[in-house]
């Protein structure tokens, strides 16, 4: 079975494709029951239909290819909870041969565009004739019969309207000029990418905050909040004179009258103007950092946007070159001398702000969750800025997080390009204030969600008593998502478990979001897999060992919240002595005689390189780092959190065209170009005797025109890896031997270490860790003991 294929048509990754029957079998199997869910995914064909689902009035689980249709009497009956429903008058012309596209076999997913947007038409159900699709495409030919069926309203000029999405810039004003420099000439080009209803703010920090009254035009004005003083959002909206009006989700925005959050087409003067004005305010004193009040400016920013009464579709942008020096969410003081928190004062208890700037963080977080406001982090600094605490409403609202080295970077100014691209029609590709709700068949219950998500605590019978990550719920709200955010979502079997072997059970994931022109979308998504009875083959063959890796990952980042690594790693050795033991071939005692089938095989290394990985072993890294590259495993997909977890490893040489290699140290040779992907760095890496020739300048000789080609070969490949990738990772190319190449030597499975013997002529890893193999064979020893 090939599960890529899979993922494809359903946009879903399983960890098991066939669930057994009973809750015993289920625990025996290690892996939990689970599902990697793209829910944006884009498809080579996706059904868009005009008009409002039809959905079961007891479970509100939506019409489906699951669904049985009496054609005769217009009844459909839920495949779900096998309530009868009738069709509405829009159906009366399905027979047979005329069916609506969400009843097609072949469309596991289907999107209904809703309305409330430039453009967007509200239709009463179009149908689908069997002899070719309906609403693959606005334009697609196929549209042509919907005519028959429904009247689609034209479009309005909605954009006149309603008004776009809001941004909210805020400023570090205590970075460099240079840097500032740099940051206002993205800035600026970025409002060239808005659109014109967009909504926008703009606050400047340093000692104090200074928030832009865009909307008067005399001369530049602002209010000024002091960052030292804890305060309160209502105080901010009082300094600002918002007063908040109630608004309800689908009704028309309204935006008070005010020069804070103002529309682009009248403000974009001012805001350029503003933008041009922001200098370097860092007055420091020797011996001291920058006074800071980052957690004002960000209470700030939230107060605007709901005193603004804007809480759809809202970014709060920060940018800024340093950690919070003063005030609420404070990172570190400013003298120098007192430095800044590593892993080893978190442990030890010796950061005296961590604690404190956490909760800051998580009362912020569940603020701009439940406003529905989205944080995004841009941090160019050389040192640590504070992402490690300010994580939590990052992760939770979706929030993009990078960590550079400087504004001036490419790094950072592909990142902004990324996040303000556009599609076809001019319409920022951007997902707002999003909720996803799961349907089951009543013997699936669900245990919970990891991901950047937050619980809405609905509960219902289809929704387990176990909790895993968010939990207690069927709904869940993500503030922001892209078309390559994943969620990971737990199930279990019922108590009392009723499913016979054989039969199939349903799962329905319905995600209802708004698009950046505001319009309201629904993507559905059904599927149908099959109950088997204890130990049957179906189970062995039905296991995606690539999803299970990633689910454990997740897992393990979740237990390290309240764990230790040396805890997490002694979780993940006993999960993967029980898995082997339970899914192992081999005779009692005998370690020599253990087999893993060819779907089990490559799990063990997975979770070897797991170990290893900068998510458990935090050593050489920063506090800031970690919480980085967690926050990124906990929302990529499977295949990105492979590359994360065992990164690739190309082989670049004369005897033939590029070839995945081992992750082995023994891959390195001198005359060899390696290409070394771990996701957030590429490494392109040049054997000793590449890098001599290269020096000579053979690759400018015409004679040796395979030598260049070589060359230019592993460069090409590594920007087309750059390019398809958010955030952008760094690109690093180094030479054997050179300091660079520790980026690559970390990673590698040290079978030859300063312990081995007959070394000669052969790279080395200096380190105590053991090799893939030695751990392979500890694993069997453990295993056929029992």
């Amino acid at each position: 079975m090939d599960f890529s294929e899979l993922e494809a048509i359903e946009g879903l990754r399983w960890t098991w494709h066939s669930w057994p029957v009973s809750k015993s079998e289920v625990s025996s199997l290690v892996v939990p029951l689970s599902i990697m869910s793209t829910p944006l995914m884009q498809f080579n064909e996706l059904p868009i239909l005009h008009y409002d689902p039809l959905r079961c009035s007891e479970c509100s689980a939506v019409l489906n290819p699951y669904s049985r249709v009496d054609y005769t009497s217009k009844i459909w009956s839920c495949s779900f909870c096998f309530r009868k429903n009738p069709f509405p008058k829009s159906y009366a012309h399905i027979n047979e041969s005329n069916i609506p596209a969400e009843l097609f076999p072949t469309f596991s997913t289907v999107e209904y565009h809703l309305g409330n947007g430039p453009g967007s038409g509200m239709a009463s159900g179009p149908l689908r004739s069997a002899s070719g699709p309906l609403g693959l495409k606005p334009n697609s030919s196929s549209l042509s019969t919907l005519s028959t069926y429904s009247n689609i309203c034209p479009g309005s000029d909605a954009a006149s309207i309603l008004p776009g999405p809001a941004f909210v810039f805020v400023v570090d004003g205590c970075s460099s000029e240079a840097e500032l420099r740099a940051l206002k000439s993205e800035l600026l080009y970025t409002i060239t990418r808005l659109p014109e209803n967009a909504l926008v703010g703009l606050i400047v920090f340093d000692a104090m905050v200074r928030v832009y009254d865009l909307g008067f035009t005399e001369c530049l004005k602002v209010v000024l909040l002091h960052g030292e003083r804890d305060i309160t959002f209502k105080q901010v909206k009082s300094y600002l004179g918002l007063h908040r009006v109630k608004q309800s989700l689908g009704n028309l925005l309204s935006v008070q009258k005010q020069g804070f959050l103002v529309r682009l087409s009248e403000c974009e003067f001012n805001l350029t103007t503003a933008i041009d004005d922001i200098n370097s305010t860092s007055l420091v004193k020797p011996g001291h950092r920058p006074l800071r009040c980052t957690g004002v400016a960000l209470y700030a920013a939230v107060g605007l946007l709901e005193g603004c009464s804007i809480n759809t579709g809202s970014r709060i942008m920060l940018f800024t070159s340093g950690p919070a020096t003063l005030g609420p969410g404070m990172i570190v003081n400013s003298d120098l001398a007192n430095s800044i928190r590593t892993h080893r004062d978190l442990d030890n208890g010796y950061a005296s702000y961590y604690r404190k700037s956490c909760k800051f963080y998580e009362e912020l977080s569940h603020r701009i969750c439940e406003s529905s406001i989205v944080l995004d982090l841009f941090a160019c600094s050389l040192d640590q800025v504070g992402a490690a605490e300010m994580k939590a409403p990052v992760e939770s609202s979706g929030g993009f997080m990078m960590l550079g080295e400087s504004f001036e970077s490419e790094q950072f100014r592909k990142c902004m390009r990324q996040i303000f691209s556009c599609d076809e029609d001019g319409n920022l590709k951007m997902f707002f204030d999003a909720t996803i709700e799961i349907v089951t068949t009543r013997d699936v219950k669900i245990c919970g969600a990891l991901g950047p998500l937050v619980s809405l605590k609905r509960k219902n019978e289809t929704v387990s008593d176990t909790v895993i990550g968010e939990g207690g719920t069927n709904v869940w709200k993500l503030c922001s998502l892209t078309n390559k955010t994943t969620i990971c979502f737990f199930f279990e079997t019922g108590n009392q478990a009723k499913a016979q072997p054989t039969s199939a059970f349903l799962i329905q994931l319905k995600t209802n979001y708004r698009y950046s022109n505001m319009g309201l979308r629904k993507r559905v998504t059904t599927v149908a897999r099959r109950w088997v009875g204890k130990n049957m083959p179906e189970i062995t063959s039905g296991f995606d060992q690539e999803a299970a890796a990633s689910v454990m990952a997740r897992l393990a980042i979740h237990k390290l919240l309240s764990d230790f690594s040396h805890e997490v790693i002694r979780w993940l050795d006993k999960m993967l002595i029980l898995f082997a033991t339970k899914f192992g071939e081999y005779a009692p005692e005998d370690p020599s005689s253990f087999r893993l089938s060819a779907n089990f095989s490559l799990y063990p290394q997975f979770m070897y390189y797991l170990r290893r990985s900068q998510f458990i072993d935090v050593f050489n890294s920063t506090p800031d780092e970690t919480a980085y590259f967690r926050l990124m495993l906990n929302r990529e997909g499977v295949v990105n959190s492979l590359i994360m977890v065992q990164p690739t490893l190309f082989r670049y040489s004369f005897e033939g065209p590029p070839t995945p290699v081992v992750l082995d140290i023994c891959s390195i040779s001198p005359d060899v170009i390696l290409l070394f992907d771990s996701f957030f760095y590429v490494v392109i890496h040049y054997g000793s005797k590449i890098m001599q020739w290269r020096k000579h300048g053979y690759h400018n000789d015409p004679t040796h025109e395979t030598f260049k080609k070589l060359l230019e070969a592993p460069v090409v490949d590594a920007q087309q890896l750059i390019a398809d990738r958010f955030p952008v990772p760094k690109l690093i190319e180094c030479d054997q031997h050179s300091s660079q190449a520790r980026f690559l030597l970390a990673k590698l499975n040290p079978s030859v270490t300063q312990k081995s013997t007959h070394t000669e002529g052969k790279e080395i890893v200096f380190t105590d860790d053991v090799s893939l193999q030695v751990f392979i064979e500890h694993l069997q020893e453990l295993a056929v003991q029992g």
